[in-house]
């Protein structure tokens, strides 16, 4: 039984889905002015992998993540470059597509656009209206936060603890124009050169806390599953979001809401942001490094622990990474000399580990305890490789079972064959320069094959290699 730390009881609760085999999962996406930074990578890598484990553990899941493709940065943005909002926005999707796909984040059920649904946005707002949910000021449309009464859950927010801060910008502008301060936009009135749309009220644009609502119940209901993101998203954009869904449809929004916790960087662990220009974008940072060291560092932290960004860590996550691979190259390096049968002890211990990867994932995702045990089977492929005699059946299980669970991570594994001919094909040379007396071609081939990680052994059944 899967366990979820659910943000709205504060607790882990047993997962149930509505719909038995099915998750129905959405995951907050980026307003895309610009690449994403490693704080956003967080977000979408710790969910990617959790969808991952739903996957292994034999559910679908429908998972939508969506891109805010009209908002104030937007606009801001496209000014300063001398563009349009949608050439902006069709700019940075591609880069976000590339920069997942480097990372290796599978691709989403769905990606919809705010812009996309305007209509179905227009039409949800009409419903807030028609039910006194909202009202329209001088082309703009509010949210009567004081009207839903269960304002504040997700976070903890008290409604009189707002309202004192939100009386603090009595004399701003928009904060003039709403009934109560603590009301928020859903629609924005249009201003001169910015982009709009009509609507019955008048030409403007969706507030961003809406577009989330209208996306999630078109694509995945009324009421899902798990509403995901991270957890700067809590308040106000999630508290929002389920004011404005329940009240329109009088059904709970999500069953289980869950939060990644920050990237953070420096002594003074300050969170990642664009807004405090302490960010280090994927797009950057994966032409320095293989993205899988990126990916590994990422999601082998339980998601709702914060993260430090330091070159240390990723160096770290990089060796790693190395002993993942050199294990399972050295299983594939054994192969060629493979003798048919099993060994039950292999097949014990390879079932031992998968229940403890399963329990400890089980347990709320927690991948600091999952990528534990993977490091736990990786010593059994190593200590396997290294005997005299293999047995082919336990030597597939072994590599099958390890590529499942790295793969939940979303670390590909390399076959190196080609590698693997050119190595075999010195170690020929050597042993025929060995028959020959050649002794010093023979070092010369062994130191070759040393600097490059490898690692000969030579037995009575003939010179066997592995990588260090």
């Amino acid at each position: 039984m899967i366990n979820v730390y659910n943000t709205m009881t504060r607790r882990k609760e047993a997962f149930q889905p509505i719909t038995p085999g099915i998750v129905s999962m959405y995951v907050c996406g980026p307003t895309v002015y610009n690449y994403i930074h490693i704080g956003n990578a967080r977000s979408i890598i710790a969910f990617d992998t959790i969808r991952r484990y739903f996957e292994y553990r034999g559910f679908k899941v429908n998972f939508v993540s969506n891109f805010t493709d009209v908002d104030d940065k937007m606009i801001n943005t496209a000014k300063k470059e001398g563009t349009t909002v949608p050439k902006l926005a069709d700019k940075f999707i591609q880069a976000f597509m590339e920069d997942s796909r480097a990372i290796n984040v599978e691709p989403a059920t769905m990606n919809p656009r705010a812009t996309e649904n305007i209509a179905e946005i227009i039409d949800f707002i009409q419903v807030l209206l028609d039910k006194g949910y909202a009202y329209v000021s001088d082309g703009d449309v509010y949210y009567r936060t004081r009207k839903f009464k269960k304002y504040g859950e997700l976070s903890g927010q008290n409604i009189d603890d707002l309202e004192q801060g939100a009386s603090e910008h009595v004399n701003d502008e928009e904060t003039a124009r709403k009934e109560d301060p603590i009301d928020f936009a859903l629609w924005k009135g249009v201003k001169a050169d910015e982009i709009s749309w009509e609507a019955p009220w008048g030409k403007g644009r969706p507030g961003w806390h809406i577009e989330c609502s209208v996306m999630a119940t078109k694509y995945l209901g009324e009421t899902i599953d798990i509403h995901a993101g991270g957890e700067d998203l809590e308040f106000p954009h999630h508290e929002n979001e389920i004011a404005q869904s329940e009240a329109k449809t009088g059904k709970t929004f999500s069953n289980y809401w869950m939060h990644n916790g920050f990237v953070t960087v420096g002594d003074e662990n300050e969170k990642m942001s664009k807004s405090l220009g302490n960010f280090v974008t994927v797009h950057d940072i994966i032409k320095e490094m293989d993205p899988q060291i990126l990916r590994l560092f990422m999601a082998t932290t339980q998601y709702r622990r914060p993260i430090q960004y330091t070159r240390e860590n990723l160096t770290e996550a990089g060796n790693n990474l190395a002993k993942l691979q050199n294990a399972f190259a050295n299983l594939n390096y054994r192969y060629a000399d493979a003798i048919d049968g099993e060994d039950p002890e292999i097949a014990t211990r390879v079932k031992e580990l998968t229940d403890d990867f399963n329990q400890a994932m089980d347990d709320d995702f927690n991948a600091q305890n999952g990528i534990a045990v993977v490091y736990e089977l990786a010593k059994v492929l190593n200590v396997y490789s290294e005997r005299e005699t293999v047995k082919r059946n336990s030597l597939d299980l072994l590599k099958a079972r390890f590529i499942e669970l790295v793969s939940i991570f979303g670390i590909k594994l390399e076959e190196t064959k080609l590698e693997d001919e050119t190595i075999k094909q010195l170690i020929t040379q050597r042993d025929q320069a060995r028959e020959n007396k050649d002794f010093q071609r023979s070092d010369e081939i062994r130191d070759q094959l040393k600097d490059q990680g490898i690692i000969l052994e030579d037995t009575p059944q003939g010179t066997r290699w592995k990588r260090e």
